[in-house]
């Protein structure tokens, strides 16, 4: 017996979009800075009481997969910050068409790009 009822709509009949990639990255960032709070927490503990765990950690933060690391959580960061004003901004009821909704999306991630870029490369 065939049925004709329609098929739930999915991930891949949709065309990609750059709202859809906006609001994927958020969904990583906030999952980026959950897993990147326990690293943070561990070196603050480390150093207030354990000065052999902050050499460990220190040297890991020196190396270039530790940069790399810290890098990527202050860019989810800054993103996840933009971005939570962008969609508080949605809440108050402004730029909720699609071209607000395109502008919003291109002022955030150019907004947390250029904080990322002034935290490591201060002027």
């Amino acid at each position: 017996m065939k049925n004709n009822r329609p098929l739930s709509p999915h991930l891949f009949i949709y065309r990609f979009q750059w709202t859809m990639f906006l609001s994927i990255l958020h969904r990583f960032t906030g999952f980026a800075l959950y897993c990147g709070i326990f690293p943070l927490t561990y070196a603050l503990y480390a150093y207030a009481f354990d000065d052999d765990g902050l050499g460990m950690i220190a040297t890991f933060y020196e190396s270039p997969i530790g940069k790399f690391m810290v890098f990527g959580w202050s860019f989810s960061l800054f993103y996840h910050l933009c971005n939570g004003i962008r969609h508080l901004l949605w809440d108050l009821g402004y730029f909720l068409d699609l071209k607000g909704a395109y502008a919003t999306g291109v002022t955030a991630l150019v907004a947390s790009l250029l904080l990322t870029a002034l935290t490591w490369f201060p002027l």
